[in-house]
């Protein structure tokens, strides 16, 4: 992998991390070419069950766009995979989890926003700072099922930042903890989830994204149908017979 994107995997968990802590993480072109090539290496790697993506150092996670290079180079209307935006361009159907242990700004925020789960350290900042660049966030639409619309439009149009805890109150993120704790509340979340049936945690994964797509008649409809091929696993035999023989169930994703 590239320095600028380090990729270790611990048992069934991905660790993937920005590597640019002078920089407070900023995404140049070389980090976005290695987080894709590192979504990608998830993606294929049949031990990692789960992906966890954080930032190296404690100031940030990920402080958006690196600004000089789009100056340098400038940047009008990015391309549709300038960032590898996972649900959009890169599609996994393994979970990933955002451990956010410091700054997440406009880019950083998008990195939290895309993954499927989102922790954060105490100290960690949220923020859509676009407004006070003259840039845009069209990435952020999303946000629409996932906070609310007023607090969504304060956050776009204000530009400020908001706390660890106030992106747990609204909903964008999941747990707060101490920024020493952060990697071991995220390693035990990523591993809690490995042990769990890996087709039924996909299967409620895709459920969730294509579901946000339609009404809710349509939705049961979908949900039946990403499921069957679920119910009809050996995955789906084993889970009961475990139970029922009172051992822990031996997985086999088919």
């Amino acid at each position: 992998m590239s320095e600028e994107v380090l990729y270790e995997r611990r048992g069934k968990v991905a660790v993937i991390t920005l590597n640019r802590p002078g920089q407070h993480n900023a995404m140049n072109t070389a980090m976005r070419d290695a987080l894709r090539a590192a979504w990608l290496r998830f993606g294929e790697d049949d031990e990692a069950m789960v992906a966890v993506l954080t930032g190296a150092g404690e100031k940030a996670f990920c402080a958006g766009g690196d600004l000089k290079e789009m100056s340098d180079t400038g940047l009008r209307i990015p391309p549709p995979d300038f960032i590898p935006y996972l649900t959009r361009t890169v599609h996994l159907v393994k979970p990933v989890i955002a451990a956010v242990n410091g700054l997440a700004v406009a880019g950083g925020w998008l990195l939290a926003q895309m993954c499927d789960l989102c922790l954060a350290a105490e100290h960690a900042r949220f923020g859509i700072t676009e407004a006070r660049w003259g840039r845009g966030a069209p990435w952020a639409a999303p946000l629409t099922w996932m906070i609310p619309q007023r607090v969504m439009m304060e956050i776009l149009l204000t530009g400020e930042l908001i706390s660890a805890r106030r992106a747990y109150e609204i909903g964008f993120v999941n747990r707060v903890t101490p920024g020493e704790e952060l990697m071991r509340e995220a390693m035990a979340m990523a591993e809690k989830i490995a042990e769990n049936a890996p087709l039924t945690v996909q299967g409620h994964k895709k459920m969730v994204y294509q579901c946000a797509e339609m009404g809710r008649l349509a939705a049961l409809n979908t949900a039946d149908a990403i499921f069957e091929r679920v119910y009809l696993s050996e995955d789906a035999l084993e889970g009961p017979k475990a139970f029922a023989e009172k051992r822990k169930p031996a997985w086999r994703g088919r």
